[in-house]
């Protein structure tokens, strides 16, 4: 069965590295002096306290994590973790709905970047900042940063890092998988650096230019300006484009090509041709229907249609133009790049270029088959043949994604959402992206629109769509609480 005093002091652990991220931002508050100091400040405290209560409730539990306690914990650490980050906006007053502030706070550590506030700009710099915290803390994975940080806690567990981790393939660079998860957090910190210097040279402010580098490099979309600060820069635009994409590519990947310079290895590996060609092309389709529909010059086009491609596909939801006002056809392109999603082991939604390509293979293989019945056909990515359980999970994940999202929208279309909007915002949701195609919910405006109660179901959407639906899912079998 479950061990519940496992969990509690892991996610009593887990509560003091959010509560000192939120320290970090009740002294940027206190440096900034404006009105959510004190917001942060019982915040800060509230979130201490319930962790030396969980570490009481769970003292002495030794660490060994059996695979039920691993999918408990995954989900219970983003639901805890969104429950106690929505305190700095209620306390503050930026908002007074617990719905919308679970909603702004399950957006953020999922990094799916939809937002209920209309206005922006009128935030503190705290309450800017401790946004796209979040998004950065969620990245790369809650539980994974503390696999990096304090291995001891879960004792090393693999189950914890599969029941978290996105794509159907788990690679590790190291056989210790605490030594794996330094490593890539090493590189998406060098990533965020980078990207923050880069944004800082081409003429943002310190403040903005490390906001939107955690926002890009997570994949995540929260601004710190109302509308798109990318365009007041064409240079800023590209760079932006430039961190998405390599934010979009397995971890993995980046640490054999920039760190062991094995260039070749990302070069064959299929995923990432798959992933490369994909935006090369649907950015040649868009371009050619900007130049010739609606008259953008050249250079124009080509930035603009590749930074929403590369913006949609690695569901990070920034933008640097409404694409709402685009021809439709182009809306059609930008949602199956939403759906696709970038590479796996990467800090994406969506989902993942790697299942597309095993679904396409199945299917070329089924074709096959119908002309040479006793053939063996393995599906082989990469060089490598897949397991027979993998397309099994393959075809039952593809299944349940579709089914989500068709239910959702049913349930929005019901309420009163108009079922372009409907569909939108449930494969937005699903894939974390957080950008909507209509003009109702579009790349530049709030979600503020939505009841309470669908912004409780689209906060459990973000969730499910993060944790790729089996980890949360599983939970409500009853095969799971039994005890054997």
């Amino acid at each position: 069965m479950v061990s519940w005093k496992i969990i509690s002091k892991i996610i009593g652990s887990l509560l003091f590295i959010e509560a000192f991220f939120m320290a970090a931002c009740l002294v940027m508050a206190f440096g900034y002096g404006e009105d959510d100091t004190m917001a942060f400040m019982m915040s800060t405290a509230f979130t201490f306290g319930s962790a030396f209560l969980l570490l009481f409730f769970g003292r002495g539990a030794e660490n060994a994590l059996s695979r039920r306690d691993s999918h408990v914990v995954v989900t219970l650490t983003w639901i805890v973790f969104s429950f106690f980050g929505m305190f700095p906006f209620l306390i503050h007053g930026s908002l007074p709905h617990v719905a919308d502030a679970f909603f702004e706070t399950m957006s953020g550590f999922t990094t799916t970047g939809a937002t209920v506030i209309d206005d922006v700009e009128r935030l503190p710099h705290g309450l800017l900042f401790w946004r796209s915290l979040m998004q950065w803390i969620g990245g790369l994975g809650i539980v994974f940063f503390t696999v990096a940080l304090l291995p001891q806690l879960v004792g090393g567990s693999v189950k914890v890092f599969a029941a978290e981790a996105t794509g159907p393939m788990r690679s590790k660079m190291h056989p210790r998988l605490s030594t794996t998860a330094k490593w890539i957090w090493s590189i998406y910190t060098l990533l965020t650096v980078a990207c923050g210097l880069s944004f800082w040279v081409a003429g943002m402010d310190w403040f903005d230019a490390v906001n939107y580098a955690m926002s890009t490099t997570a994949t995540g979309g929260f601004s710190t300006h109302n509308g798109t600060i990318f365009l007041a820069s064409p240079l800023i635009e590209y760079l932006a484009i430039l961190f998405q994409f390599l934010a979009g590519i397995n971890f993995t990947l980046l640490y054999l090509s920039i760190f062991k310079l094995r260039i070749g290895t990302l070069l064959r590996n299929s995923e990432f041709r798959f992933y490369l060609i994909t935006i090369l092309v649907a950015t040649m389709w868009i371009m050619y229907l900007l130049t010739t529909r609606m008259d953008y010059s050249l250079e124009r086009a080509f930035r603009s249609s590749l930074f929403q491609v590369v913006s949609f596909m690695t569901t990070t939801g920034l933008s640097n133009t409404d694409a709402g006002a685009w021809p439709h056809v182009t809306w059609v392109i930008l949602g199956v790049l939403m759906f696709t999603g970038a590479c796996a082991g990467s800090t994406t939604g969506g989902f993942k270029s790697i299942r597309v390509l095993m679904l396409v293979r199945v299917l070329s293989n089924e074709f096959r088959h119908i002309l040479h019945p006793n053939a063996v056909l393995p599906v082989k990515l990469s060089g490598q043949s897949i397991p027979q359980s993998k397309l099994v999970s393959l075809l039952a994940f593809f299944t349940i994604s579709i089914v989500m999202v068709g239910g959702v929208t049913t349930i929005m279309a019901v309420s009163g959402v108009d079922i372009t909007n409907a569909f939108t915002i449930s494969l937005s949701l699903f894939s974390n992206v957080g950008a909507g195609l209509d003009t109702n919910i579009g790349p530049q405006m709030s979600w503020a629109d939505l009841s309470q109660g669908l912004k409780w179901l689209c906060a459990a959407l973000m969730l499910v769509g993060r944790l790729e639906i089996m980890t949360v899912l599983v939970l409500f079998t009853r095969s799971f609480w039994k005890e054997n």
